[in-house]
């Protein structure tokens, strides 16, 4: 029995296919009423409580009616269930939508689409933030921290980027000198934020839009959530006027705190690649230079 059947048969249901393998494997399953998506979470990531903490606050906003998924018991009531080769286990309700897109392809939608969907994307961030500044956490909700120390301290949350070992000592340099002037000019209202909003993440209907994928939530800077929005539309022709739609809908006219938050994303997008990636993935080298070409377009 493979770990994804033994974690099915908790909920009663049936491995359909492979979704996705990045930080969880993540699985359509088939239950008695309908579809879900099982999760199983990688060891040494998220701890227990950090993820029943993100199930927690999927649950509360998708009972405030926004368009998140929420965590389905298993047959024991349970959100989360331990496996025999150590992970854990949840599931979630089925988000029914097309996936904005991928990393490093084109829009297959033409651009006043595009402009419509990150309008409204920008809204439903906004209408995310403020339910949850609604919300009273449960004792013990833990989940990880994108402020300042987490993005550019230290010993950020997904790595000292700067210390990639494929950096050549240009980029190197120009890693160290972004990190410092971020040091200095983050700033702005922080509390629980998605902070993975990349395409694969975003759900269309028509002119509608869902999230999934909470692994990575944490305590944050808001716009930090529109930062990573943008993060695969640095190179698009059509970037300034994306991001003004995105900024519209979220209702923020502050473009250069947002354009920081995108670099910070890109710098954290390279510290992420460091324990995930081979040495000879063509991602460390794509990775730092989008990096230190948006690092060169803030800082000039």
């Amino acid at each position: 029995m493979t770990p994804a059947e033994e974690a099915a048969g908790h909920w009663g249901g049936r491995i359909v296919r492979l979704l996705r393998d990045r930080e969880n494997h993540v699985f359509e399953m088939a239950l008695p009423w309908g579809r879900a998506a099982l999760r199983l979470h990688r060891g040494g990531y998220q701890s227990a409580d950090a993820i029943r903490s993100e199930l927690w606050w999927c649950a509360a906003l998708a009972k405030e009616g926004l368009p998140v998924p929420g965590a389905l018991p298993a047959r024991d009531g349970s959100l989360l269930v331990p496996l025999s080769d150590g992970r854990h286990a949840s599931v979630i309700a089925w988000m029914e939508g097309e996936a904005l897109g991928e990393a490093s392809l084109p829009f297959s939608r033409p651009l006043p689409e595009v402009l419509d969907i990150y309008h409204a994307l920008g809204a439903l961030l906004r209408s995310i933030h403020r339910a949850t500044d609604a919300l009273t956490l449960p004792e013990g909700f833990s989940r990880p921290r994108w402020d300042r120390d987490g993005l550019v301290g230290e010993a950020p949350f997904w790595g000292r980027f700067w210390d990639h070992p494929a950096a050549n000592p240009d980029q190197r340099a120009m890693l160290i000198r972004a990190r410092d002037a971020l040091r200095e000019r983050l700033h702005g209202d922080i509390g629980l934020i998605h902070a993975d909003l990349l395409r694969e993440n975003v759900l269309v209907n028509g002119r509608s839009v869902s999230l999934i994928d909470f692994d990575d939530s944490g305590f944050g800077f808001r716009l930090y959530d529109l930062g990573t929005a943008l993060l695969q539309t640095v190179y698009h022709p059509a970037q300034p006027d994306i991001r003004a739609a995105l900024m519209a809908g979220y209702g923020t006219t502050d473009g250069e705190m947002v354009e920081a938050f995108t670099l910070a994303r890109t710098l954290a997008s390279v510290g992420w690649t460091m324990p995930r990636l081979q040495p000879d993935d063509p991602i460390h080298k794509s990775h730092l230079a989008r990096a230190v070409m948006c690092a060169e377009r803030v800082l000039g």
